[in-house]
């Protein structure tokens, strides 16, 4: 793949997965909700698989290495985010100002769980990539559904495996006996995003590749995730 090749789309495909990622974190973990009978479950599995939509999107399309590099750019995004949330947390408040409680409630992520979810993204989103960038050539770019679902299934357990027991486990934020069964609801919910967003990703994939004159295959590439070179 040629670093002079240009792309229409390919900054905004880029530009909304960041958004989507860091919204996911720092908008989503705040919130708990629980809607009728349903368990409760955290907000941010509203806003984070669709960054694995995206992820795929650009995997499908612009290839391993173009993709490599957005998830760097998120990754990039996400430390700066956590990073800022800390240092206004930690700012003194002024006397007249009565919202700091509420404020470290909501920016307040303890460096555990902010560095627990870099680092389960990071391996998260490179499996999801790795995995559909594989599935492609071995579908000869067939059944997309399968390639966008399979690769969420890797990427979401190997985040979700990650996630829970490195930022709670002994913790004291929640028992330990529970993280199982937290890891596994968060999983199905993750994967059920993606499996209904399917018929929109169909759409934004034939889009993209029809403007772009592109379809990417994987064949010769270096599937190092410490690289950003296209």
């Amino acid at each position: 793949m040629s670093e002079a090749r240009s792309y229409r789309y390919y900054e905004f495909v880029m530009a909304a997965f960041v958004t989507v990622l860091i919204c996911s974190n720092l908008i989503g973990p705040a919130k708990i909700v629980q809607v009728d009978s349903w368990p409760a479950f955290g907000a941010g599995i509203i806003f984070f698989p669709i960054s694995y939509v995206f992820g795929d999107v650009l995997t499908e399309v612009y290839g391993y290495a173009r993709a490599r590099r957005v998830i760097w750019a998120g990754f990039g995004g996400l430390a700066f985010a956590s990073i800022m949330a800390s240092v206004v947390v930690a700012l003194p408040p002024a006397p007249f100002w009565k919202n700091q409680d509420a404020y470290e409630i909501a920016f307040g992520t303890t460096w555990r769980i902010a560095l627990a979810s870099m680092f389960a993204y990071f391996c998260g989103e490179f499996a999801n990539s790795y995995v559909l960038a594989k599935m492609k050539i071995l579908t000869a770019g067939r059944w997309l559904w399968t390639r966008t679902i399979g690769s969420t299934i890797v990427g979401e357990a190997v985040d979700s495996a990650l996630f829970y027991p490195l930022a709670f486990y002994n913790s004291g934020l929640m028992p330990n006996e529970v993280l199982p069964a937290i890891m596994l609801a968060q999983f199905v919910g993750k994967v059920g995003v993606e499996v209904v967003f399917t018929p929109v990703t169909y759409k934004v994939v034939g889009f993209l590749k029809r403007a772009e004159q592109e379809d990417y295959y994987d064949r010769n590439t270096d599937f190092s995730p410490f690289r950003l070179k296209v």
